[in-house]
């Protein structure tokens, strides 16, 4: 597309956004006002569905008329309430239904699925991460290092190349190829939380499997943002929260995948609890632990209502939009957004997301020369919502559910004022 640096080009592509009234189905933060903010962190926390209260007060309505027979009476009986929410997720995220559930938080369930599938010997134990990876990552492999007995030297950094910021994919098959028969795991950010580099996830799932290595996916800044087809990836395992572009909630329950080729496969270790045996005999209360096929196989307990009401408010939107129509406004948002930074004369911000609109999410990522916090804490008084992460770099994610060209415009034009 041609962009042009003006308002009204701005507001003519907002006419013939064919997304455009989605915006009013959410609550959009206000001064005080009454002026809407402008809100770029949808990639950390994403905003509230107008219709999320009334998916909540229904289940609290039916929990006061019915107690306990809510299970089975409520309009949306509790006892299969996580089953509601499957058919919608394993849309977004391509997938099979059979291989997605929702359940617990997002690095609870990095852990259960590394009780199966990060399975370390004496000559296969080491784990490949990339190098700037989210902490909570780093976090639970190098604890799983641990656990298993070995030390956080046996953890693997996929790199940038010197003076770059991106990740080369030929540096991980270069790592595989000389590594791969002492690596067990690769688990990779699908999308990196700080550049919004979006990999290639069936290419590492192919670099990693050619030396027998399990591939997991954190897609925490994936989920709802960008399409990552994880059956046909062949990735053995994915994980991600909801509570970011896919607007459910502050510390809302996460997803899990599992890849079908898994499913029947009982013997995979496993811990166990009441909601992942075999819901044809788990009332009898007394019968031997039957793990269920599929993802469903990794639940373990009772799934909090509350929370998935929420889930369930934000996913029948998206199932209404649909992930094509917002893949390709994100597209049009980021490549305007793009377009209107690199038109401010200056050497004190860069983008250091790709260029390319299929290597990237709906984040773009500014580097901030000699950065000490300032340019972020200057936008904060203007009222637009960014989000900061050292050493030098805001994020900015305009969200096609909710963020308009309109919003971009203006949000640049206040930051060409500021540098």
């Amino acid at each position: 597309m041609n962009y042009q640096n003006s308002l009204d080009f701005a507001k003519q592509l907002d006419e013939r956004d064919p997304l455009k009234e989605v915006r009013n189905k959410f609550y959009i933060p206000k001064d005080t006002n009454g002026k809407d903010w402008l809100y770029f962190t949808g990639n950390s926390l994403g905003l509230q569905p107008k219709v999320t209260a009334d998916y909540i007060q229904q289940e609290l309505k039916d929990w006061a008329n019915l107690g306990v027979e809510g299970h089975f009476e409520a309009k949306n009986p509790w006892l299969h309430y996580h089953e509601y929410l499957t058919d919608n997720m394993a849309k977004i995220v391509g997938a099979k239904p059979k291989e997605v559930v929702v359940m617990n938080t997002l690095t609870t369930n990095l852990h259960l699925l590394m009780v199966s599938f990060y399975r370390p010997t004496k000559a296969k134990y080491k784990i490949v991460i990339e190098s700037d990876a989210f902490p909570s990552d780093r976090y639970a492999v190098q604890s799983q290092l641990k656990f298993h007995g070995f030390s956080e030297n046996d953890l693997i950094e996929w790199r940038p190349r010197r003076g770059e910021e991106l990740l080369n994919i030929e540096d991980l098959e270069t790592i595989i190829d000389e590594q791969g028969d002492e690596i067990a795991m690769l688990l990779v950010g699908g999308v990196n939380y700080y550049t919004g580099q979006f990999l290639d996830i069936k290419r590492i799932a192919k670099i990693g499997h050619s030396k027998n290595c399990i591939v997991g996916i954190d897609l925490a800044h994936g989920a709802g943002n960008i399409q990552p087809n994880l059956h046909d990836s062949g990735v053995d395992f994915a994980a991600w929260c909801t509570y970011k572009y896919l607007n459910s909630g502050p510390g809302s329950l996460a997803g899990l995948f599992v890849h079908e080729k898994h499913a029947k496969n009982k013997d995979l270790p496993r811990f166990a609890g009441w909601w992942n045996h075999n819901k044809e005999t788990r009332f009898n209360m007394r019968m031997p632990f039957d793990v269920m096929e599929g993802a469903e196989g990794w639940q373990l307990s009772n799934p909090p209502i509350l929370s998935m009401a929420a889930i369930k408010a934000s996913l029948d939107l998206f199932e209404e939009v649909g992930m094509d129509a917002l893949r390709e406004k994100s597209e049009k948002l980021t490549g305007f957004f793009e377009f209107l930074i690199n038109q401010i004369e200056t050497d004190r911000i860069r983008i250091i997301t790709p260029k390319n609109p299929k290597e990237r999410g709906c984040q773009l990522s500014i580097q901030v020369k000699n950065a000490d916090k300032s340019l972020h804490q200057k936008l904060m008084d203007h009222h637009i919502i960014t989000d900061w992460r050292e050493p030098d770099v805001i994020r900015c994610a305009p969200v096609p559910m909710y963020n308009s060209f309109q919003d971009v415009y203006q949000m640049v034009s206040i930051l060409k004022e500021l540098v």
